[in-house]
């Protein structure tokens, strides 16, 4: 599970935080949850070391390895017994040792350091993208519409934008 790119754009000083944080997320993703978890918390643990100040140098790794996935796991409805994977909050924060109040704690703060939301396309599973109503969402003549109902050649120029994650009906 080993994300290069992500690693590469992580500051030398900062590093071996990252790489202790990943550890963690990647160890807990391989026994509960998926590959799609892991890249995401490397993602997020990766924007976390290129902060300024770097929080990961205070506080306890396990601590922030939960965090990160509590975050991703709550932007994507991880909690909702209805989803799969489905985990609780508190069965999470005991895979990483974590008491589930500074678990949730440390989720909160990262989500608002990253200003995420529940339904976030940056920080949406890949794999359910194509049906998060946020992701096609596009302003055309001062109106909201979805993207999706829009004609081809309005929808190749919101992807070539970046304001749409794919071209409807193609591969994504």
């Amino acid at each position: 599970m080993e994300d290069n790119r992500n690693k590469d754009s992580v500051p030398k000083a900062t590093r071996p935080w990252f790489e202790a944080v990943v550890e963690l997320t990647d160890q807990v993703c391989a026994s509960y949850l998926t590959d799609e978890y892991a890249s995401l918390a490397r993602t997020l643990a990766a924007g976390l070391a290129r902060k300024r100040p770097c929080p990961l140098i205070r506080g306890r790794v396990n601590t922030w390895a939960c965090g990160v996935l509590y975050a991703v796991g709550a932007a994507n409805f991880l909690f909702d017994p209805a989803q799969k994977p489905h985990m609780r909050g508190a069965d999470l924060c005991s895979a990483f040792g974590v008491s589930p109040s500074n678990g949730a704690a440390k989720g909160r703060e990262i989500m608002r350091m990253f200003r995420i939301g529940q339904l976030d396309p940056r920080w949406c599973l890949p794999s359910r993208l194509a049906d998060n109503p946020l992701a096609w969402m596009v302003e055309l003549n001062g109106f909201v519409v979805d993207a999706r109902r829009l004609p081809r050649e309005l929808q190749e120029e919101a992807h070539r934008r970046g304001l749409i994650p794919f071209i409807p009906g193609e591969p994504a």
